[in-house]
């Protein structure tokens, strides 16, 4: 292990929501971060709010689940603010429908963004880590990976993710390299307002129905997910790898 491991995060989906929150909190914990969305302009704001606060942050647009463009906005993070040692593997969509009416694109395309871009962002990010002897690695799972209606997609995706998780802790281990995944519970973001809509509820109503099933009486939010992410990536945390954290207020089997 090197003396001084870079401080260097990249954070994938972080232009709104968990993502942002996590770069946000790694900023602030003395990271530089590689602020990762589809779009780089859609990462201003965060990357603004991080330099607001005194912190280093650059935007790169890519779509993960692209090989070529995972590996371009890695090689360019790692150009401009050193070799990344941290990993958030964040990004995500929903195509949700039930089996039935799933289209082979809204299969394709949850598989692609959490499953295959976990995998090639990790692929990339991992050789900085090695080199150095040190390194984080964080998947976002969700409580849908145990089963979830209308989310064969999302569901198989975040389970197939804890797999990766657990193979990615075994294989690095021996470099310096955790590996850990957090599985969020009900937390407030744009995509849990979108479940609601389809669901035909009002977001205040899906709040309330949430909240009556978490034993800790309220909803998630995304600095919950931060301040898990925070710990996992800490020196602290060296002897905890290959887990799955459920961060949902209450158990999950």
């Amino acid at each position: 292990m090197s003396e001084t491991p870079s401080r260097v995060a990249i954070v994938t989906g972080a232009a709104r929501g968990i993502g942002a929150a996590v770069a946000r909190r790694l900023a602030a914990d003395g990271f530089a971060v590689g602020v990762l969305d589809l779009d780089a302009a859609a990462c201003a704001d965060t990357v603004a709010a991080i330099e607001k606060d005194g912190g280093r942050a650059v935007a790169a647009g890519a779509d993960v689940s692209n090989a070529a463009q995972a590996e371009a906005a890695v090689a360019r993070i790692a150009d401009e603010l050193g070799a990344p040692t941290v990993l958030v593997n964040n990004a995500g969509i929903t195509r949700d429908n039930l089996l039935f009416k799933m289209t082979e694109q809204d299969w394709d395309a949850v598989i692609g963004v959490h499953l295959r871009g976990s995998f090639l962002m990790s692929r990339a990010v991992q050789k900085h880590m090695t080199a150095q002897g040190w390194g984080r690695i964080v998947n976002l799972s969700s409580v849908s990976a145990l089963g979830a209606r209308g989310q064969a997609n999302y569901a198989a995706a975040k389970a197939g993710l804890q797999g990766f998780t657990k193979t990615l802790a075994i294989e690095l281990g021996k470099f310096g390299v955790t590996v850990n995944a957090i599985a969020p519970g009900f937390i407030v973001t744009e995509m849990t307002a979108a479940t609601a809509t389809r669901l035909g509820l009002g977001f205040e109503d899906f709040q309330a129905m949430a909240v009556a099933e978490i034993p800790v009486g309220r909803v998630g939010r995304p600095e919950d997910i931060a301040a898990t992410a925070s710990f996992l990536v800490r020196d602290e945390a060296s002897f905890v790898s290959g887990q799955v954290i459920y961060v949902a207020g209450g158990p999950r089997d």
